[in-house]
C-alpha cells in the first residue's frame, strides 16, 4: 500500500461563517446536479454504447469532458492549457496535487485514468471511476503480464491512459520522484515499439491572499473538509494544464531512465 505524502501540515481552517455557507450552496448544489446528472446520463448511454462498441466509447467520453469543463465554470476556478495533447493513443503521466486533477485533465482531452484496485471499492468515488472507464490494477509483480495485456487492449481501442507516477498527491508545489516500477510494462515488447508517453504538468494558482497550497490535497486531509473550503472561497484561483511533447518509449533502455526523463519534464513545467 502506498503511503500518503505528509509534507508540512496545512494551516487550520477557520469555521465557516454564514456568507461562506451561502457560497457553498451557490456553487455546491449546481455542481452536484452537474456531476451526478451527467453520471446518470452516462450510464444510460453506456447501455447502448457497450454492446455496440465494446471497449470503444464514441460518445460517453465527450459527456465526461463537457461535465469537467462546466465544473470549473460553476466553481469559478480559472482554467487554462498550454501545449498540445497528443492525438494518437498512448499513455499520459502527470503530477498529482488534488482531487481537482480529475476535472482538469478530463476537461481538455478525453482520457482514462489508471488507478489502484482498492479505489474500485470506495463508496461513491469507486462507482464514479468505474462508470467513466477507469482501469484498475493491482500493484503486484505477479499481475505484470495481465496488466500488459490490459494496457494493450485499451490502447488498441484508441484510449489514452493517464497515470500518476508519484503514487500519491502533494501540496501542488513540488513533484515527487516518479516510481519506475510502473514503467516496466511500457518497455514490454508488446508495447514498446509504438508506445508514446506524454508528460503533463498541473500548475495551481491559489486565490489572492490564500496559502499557496490552497488547492493541494495531501496527507490526512479529509475530502469533505477540502471540498467545503474550495466551495467557500470568496475568490478563486486557477489551474493551468501544460502538455509537453510526447516521448517515444523505444528511445529509452530501461524503466528508470524513462521515469527520470518524464519526471524531469513534469518538474520543469511546475518550476516554469
Amino acid at each position: 500500500m502506498v503511503e500518503a505524502w505528509q509534507g508540512t501540515p496545512p494551516p487550520d481552517q477557520p469555521p465557516l461563517a454564514l456568507r461562506d455557507w451561502l457560497r457553498v450552496l451557490r456553487r455546491g448544489l449546481p455542481l452536484a446536479l452537474l456531476v451526478f446528472g451527467g453520471l446518470m446520463l452516462l450510464l444510460v448511454i453506456r447501455l447502448i454504447e457497450r454492446p455496440l462498441f465494446g471497449l470503444r466509447r464514441p460518445v460517453t467520453p465527450y459527456l465526461t469532458q463537457g461535465v469537467c469543463r462546466a465544473a470549473f465554470l460553476l466553481l469559478g476556478i480559472g482554467y487554462a492549457t498550454q501545449g498540445d495533447p497528443m492525438r494518437s493513443a498512448g499513455a499520459v503521466v502527470a503530477n498529482h496535487a488534488s482531487w481537482l486533477d480529475i476535472f482538469a485533465l478530463n476537461a481538455r482531452k478525453r482520457i482514462y485514468f489508471v488507478s489502484k484496485s482498492e479505489v474500485a471499492g470506495w463508496p461513491g468515488i469507486g462507482w464514479l471511476a468505474r462508470a467513466t472507464g477507469t482501469v484498475f490494477i493491482r500493484r503486484d509483480r505477479r499481475d505484470a503480464r495481465s496488466q500488459i495485456a490490459l494496457f494493450r487492449d485499451r490502447l488498441q481501442a484508441g484510449h489514452k491512459l493517464l497515470f500518476f507516477p508519484e503514487g500519491t498527491s502533494t501540496d501542488g508545489l513540488q513533484v515527487l520522484p516518479f516510481k519506475p516500477t510502473l514503467f516496466a510494462a511500457f518497455l514490454d515488447p508488446a508495447l514498446r515499439a509504438d508506445l508514446q508517453v506524454q508528460p503533463v504538468t498541473l500548475r495551481y494558482c491559489a486565490p489572492a491572499g490564500a496559502d499557496a497550497r490552497f488547492y493541494g490535497w495531501w496527507g490526512d486531509m479529509e475530502f469533505g473538509a477540502h471540498l467545503l473550503a474550495t466551495l467557500a472561497a470568496r475568490c478563486q484561483g486557477g489551474v493551468t494544464v501544460i502538455y509537453h511533447p510526447p516521448v517515444q518509449v523505444r528511445d529509452y533502455t530501461d524503466r528508470k531512465a524513462l521515469a527520470r526523463a518524464l519526471e524531469d519534464r513534469v518538474r520543469a513545467g511546475l518550476a516554469g
